[in-house]
């Protein structure tokens, strides 16, 4: 069992009719958007219980619940061909993100975000040393992660050799490569994003096809993984739907 933690989170689940084994919500919050909660609970038949703040308090990881906690099945990740797939049923170039050795919860969860935000197909994480859903990474998605297919995979750089042979192309992020916004990010493509101490490992870097890099006029030499994420994903965004 896991849980998912926090108010939209919540409500996207239950708009997502994922299964859901119980609500517990505060029984003193029974306004507002947790109104809306109980009653689409409701219609759902998912059961409700009421506890005390403190009950939800012990519960939480994210420590941001807001009164409302979901009890449901794990996470069901998907595989590389049922995400090849989404992106074939909706006749659209594939598009997605791979991190390499992302641990923090919160960068996990604001990437899934914004993938979500720019129509992306698809995240790609690790089995090792990544951090995987959680109620934290659920959070910081805002409920992202109930419409983004996340795949754990055992090796990254079998997977780029199987992306490849599916026709995408591999740009890694890194400062060694081109400015991003003077490469052609259209077509088939996989963006992969290390993590901010270490960055893309070197074995997975040589998979790449190519790199782009964020131009920096600053004094750091680093962006936050989920930023520089939002940047690409949002320039990959603009590329493909500059001519519509």
């Amino acid at each position: 069992m896991a849980i998912i933690e926090g108010r939209n989170p919540v409500i996207e689940a239950l708009k997502n009719n994922r299964k859901i084994e119980k609500l517990i919500i505060n029984k003193s919050s029974k306004e507002g958007s947790v109104k809306k909660i109980i009653a689409m609970a409701k219609d759902q038949n998912v059961i409700v219980q009421y506890v005390d703040r403190h009950k939800l308090d012990e519960m939480s990881e994210s420590h941001a619940h807001q009164g409302v906690m979901a009890i449901i099945s794990e996470y069901n990740y998907y595989e590389i061909e049922d995400i090849l797939e989404i992106a074939r049923e909706k006749n659209e170039d594939p598009f997605f993100i791979i991190l390499d050795g992302i641990t923090d919860p919160h960068n996990l969860g604001s990437i899934i975000r914004t993938v979500d935000a720019v129509g992306a197909h698809g995240v790609i994480i690790p089995k090792r040393r990544s951090v995987h859903i959680t109620p934290i990474v659920a959070k910081a998605s805002a409920g992202a992660v109930e419409y983004v297919p996340v795949c754990k995979v055992t090796n990254i750089v079998n997977t780029i050799k199987k992306l490849k042979e599916n026709g995408l192309w591999i740009a890694a992020v890194d400062m060694d490569g081109e400015v991003f916004h003077k490469q052609n990010l259209t077509g088939p493509l996989a963006l992969v994003i290390g993590s901010e101490g270490e960055g893309i490992s070197r074995l997975v870097k040589e998979n790449c096809d190519f790199t782009v890099k964020m131009p920096m006029a600053g004094n750091v030499t680093s962006l936050n993984a989920s930023v520089a994420g939002g940047i690409l994903l949002y320039e990959v965004y603009r590329q493909r739907n500059a001519e519509k």
